[in-house]
């Protein structure tokens, strides 16, 4: 499957994102995340990880291990936290960030990187600390 090719649109709040799936280091993340589009939800302000925003999961089931994991994601990372100690959720890293939730410090799934929209980043996580929950929404882009 070559999904290396698709571009991956994110619409988060007014702001608009294009990204890349890191399909040779997380492969079976990209993979599941690929089954999950159009995935649509609300983000909200991280409360532990510093300047980035989550999308909590709950006791979803994603059936993935931990691969190409950190807790130091750069900006324009986007973790999947497959489940365990904490609940599952994605982590979009804004800013300055170290994953970790009220159990303590959490490694997640570096499977997605933005390539367009970084000059956004700041004004986004501002609008998700200051105004609340945002939409945002996955897709793939069209050919």
């Amino acid at each position: 499957m070559e999904t290396t090719l698709k571009k991956i649109i994110v619409q988060g709040g007014p702001f608009q994102f294009v990204g890349r799936l890191e399909e040779e280091k997380a492969p079976r993340t990209c993979q599941r995340f690929l089954e999950m589009l159009p995935f649509k939800s609300k983000v909200i302000h991280s409360r532990w990880s510093g300047e980035a925003v989550w999308i909590p999961l709950g006791d979803f089931d994603t059936g993935l291990d931990f691969e190409n994991h950190t807790s130091h994601a750069s900006r324009g990372d986007i973790l999947l936290y497959p489940g365990g100690f904490s609940e599952t959720e994605f982590l979009f890293v804004y800013g300055s960030s170290s994953f970790a939730s009220k159990m303590g410090q959490l490694a997640g799934n570096h499977f997605f990187t933005l390539t367009e929209g970084h000059e956004h980043l700041a004004a986004f996580g501002k609008l998700v600390l200051w105004e609340g929950a945002q939409d945002i929404v996955f897709s793939l882009a069209d050919a």
